[in-house]
């Protein structure tokens, strides 16, 4: 098989080469490909040798042989004849299944089990949140409330005005998530995009922990010779709650439980290539 009758279509093989080279001669057959499928000529797969100065090497040509990828003999792929031929967006739909309530099937309910404590976590921020300010969240953060006083006896932490933007974000990316994407990538997805996955935990162990309230302070050298003499510093709340786990609220059992399993879990799993999220 000629070297050059060849267009790739799975991400997996890009991994598969130098990419100065790879990604030079894959470029050259993607737009010669395409605007041969756009404008209905007869670019023959030779005359596509000929545009491309260099030609696909033979171990990328075999590789795609053997793993079954499309190879261009006339047929060529849907995505060509497209408005803008977006290659991408018809992986995700022919291979990856990704599309709206896709991944509805009774085969991913461990996925979705996966994902549940993240997503109820970001939802009960949001119920929590829009019953605290309710006009807030109706006028958009435009107008805070018809009476100042209610803001004003919470104005710090995350019931604070200015974290609405960043619970609107988080809102919107877990509809977004949660309807249109493979859901076991929502915890990290979530983790790594908002911050009110660590915000609300946050606000609720300050809330309904009063151990947290009675963990004292313990004296600590000054930093520079300008601090106050007998400076204190404060301990580490999250093993104070641990040491005293067992008298800790279930509202502190669960988050701490289920933070510390989730990044127990997924160090050993995801650094022994096993499945994880």
């Amino acid at each position: 098989m000629p070297s050059s009758q060849i267009t790739m279509q799975k991400p997996s093989l890009l991994l598969a080469w130098p990419p100065q080279a790879l990604w030079t001669n894959l470029w050259k057959v993607f737009w010669v490909a395409c605007l041969a499928g756009m404008l209905n000529t007869s670019c023959s797969l030779p005359s596509m040798a000929t545009c491309s100065a260099r030609p696909i090497p033979e171990p990328l040509v075999q590789l795609a042989v053997d793993k079954d990828y499309r190879i261009a003999e006339g047929n060529e792929p849907p995505w060509c004849f497209w408005d803008v031929p977006l290659m991408y967006s018809y992986i995700q739909d022919v291979y990856w299944n990704v599309g709206f309530l896709k991944y509805y099937e009774l085969r991913q309910v461990p996925n979705f089990l996966l994902a549940t404590p993240v997503a109820i976590l970001v939802a009960w921020a949001t119920w929590t949140y829009v019953t605290t300010h309710p006009w807030l969240c109706l006028t958009l953060g435009l107008q805070r409330s018809k009476n100042n006083k209610t803001l004003k006896k919470s104005n710090l932490g995350f019931l604070s005005p200015q974290v609405f933007v960043y619970l609107v974000h988080a809102a919107v990316l877990l509809l977004f998530g949660g309807l249109c994407m493979h859901v076991q990538v929502l915890t990290r997805f979530l983790g790594s995009s908002t911050p009110i996955v660590y915000w609300f935990p946050a606000h609720l162990l300050q809330d309904q922990e009063p151990l947290l309230r009675s963990l004292k302070t313990v004296p600590s050298k000054p930093l520079t010779e300008d601090s106050p003499p007998g400076q204190k510093v404060p301990r580490n709340p999250i093993m104070g709650l641990l040491y005293h786990w067992k008298i800790c609220s279930p509202v502190t059992r669960y988050i701490l439980g289920y933070f510390l399993t989730y990044w127990l879990l997924g160090l050993l799993l995801h650094c022994n290539f096993l499945p994880w999220t």
